[in-house]
């Protein structure tokens, strides 16, 4: 008896797993996108990573529009070219700060809400890649429950004849482990 409840529950569980495992398969950006729409907050952070430049150009636009005051990049190795684009987009270089330490989502995090608290900011606007977007939110969330974080990213590559273009398929799938993973390392809820 205890054996046959114990098999259909495990069966029910795989086809559960199997289920949601389809569905973010056939519709990731469900499950890997979040866009908290117009607001407006303290600073906004560019995270590294991406292609050529397209979350600055995201940050740049939403700095235009008066979302924030100023700009803190995060992520060694993106971080000049990031700043170039800001700049190439209109942001004046008073505006922009730099944190190139950072090699990880994860120390992105940690090392930015750092330098956030000592700055007093409480509003913050995460800008990133779309298929990246919900691992970044709940990981600075992770770091800092103090603080309010706001995800606005870019949707360069969103649209599914633009997956196989610029490796977006590859990322997607990659940040589908990344996830779980982070859950496991890092104590981060993706959910």
């Amino acid at each position: 008896m205890i054996f046959k409840w114990i098999a259909r529950t495990v069966a029910l569980v795989l086809f559960a797993a199997g289920m949601l495992g389809l569905a973010a398969y056939y519709y990731p950006e469900k499950f890997l996108s979040v866009d908290h729409g117009p607001v407006v907050g303290d600073v906004i952070v560019v995270l590294g990573g991406g292609y050529r430049g397209e979350r600055a150009e995201r940050a740049a636009e939403l700095f235009r529009r008066g979302d924030a005051p100023r700009i803190l990049i995060t992520g060694f190795g993106d971080d000049e070219i990031n700043r170039r684009a800001l700049l190439q987009h209109g942001v004046p270089a008073s505006a922009i700060e730099v944190e190139n330490q950072s090699k990880t989502t994860q120390e992105n995090a940690l090392f930015t809400t750092k330098r956030l608290r000592e700055e007093k900011a409480q509003r913050i606007i995460l800008v990133t890649s779309w298929y990246h977007s919900r691992r970044a939110l709940k990981t600075f969330e992770h770091a800092a429950p103090d603080l309010t974080f706001y995800s606005r990213p870019s949707y360069f590559g969103f649209d599914r004849d633009e997956w196989t273009q610029h490796d977006n398929a590859r990322r997607m799938r990659l940040e589908f482990l990344k996830l779980p993973g982070y859950w496991f390392w890092y104590g981060v809820n993706p959910f």
